[in-house]
């Protein structure tokens, strides 16, 4: 299926099957929107994996953070971006290279790359794009519990 064409059902799936979410792009500031996401995910009970090369070795939320997704020592099973339109090619490549793969690559309100989401989905990932997992939690699980 073609990346942001997924069913609410479909949405809602990839959330509930997800345990472990890297958050690309964490920030420390309370005022940034990839703060208030991770604490969010982290409150409904997912393990948030930030990574932000500026803070690695230091702790977000209370949570260790990584330089990359290939420095995470456990599987990842989606990947939450918050970073500039041009890294997402990069971070996708990243996402592809991790063993095992991630179930679904998520780029967070305003981010959209299609030539990045068509090369994850023929790899068999995943691509949600332009959408917020805090919003689409709120809406399609926690309100519906």
């Amino acid at each position: 299926m073609l990346a942001n064409t997924y069913p609410d059902e479909t949405i809602a799936g990839f959330l509930s099957g997800a345990r472990t979410i890297a958050l690309v792009g964490a920030s420390p500031k309370p005022e940034r929107p990839a703060n208030s996401v991770m604490g969010y995910l982290l409150a409904v009970g997912y393990h948030v994996v930030p990574i932000n090369p500026g803070h690695a070795g230091g702790t977000i939320l209370g949570q260790p953070v990584y330089r990359r997704l290939r420095d995470v020592p456990e599987p990842i099973d989606l990947v939450d971006i918050f970073r500039r339109r041009d890294a997402l090619p990069g971070i996708v490549d990243a996402a592809l290279a991790l063993d095992p793969r991630p179930k679904v690559i998520w780029m967070q309100l305003g981010l959209v790359d299609e030539a990045a989401a068509a090369k994850a989905e023929a790899a068999g990932v995943a691509v949600v794009m332009d959408r917020c997992t805090r919003i689409e939690h709120a809406r399609l699980i926690a309100n519906r519990a």
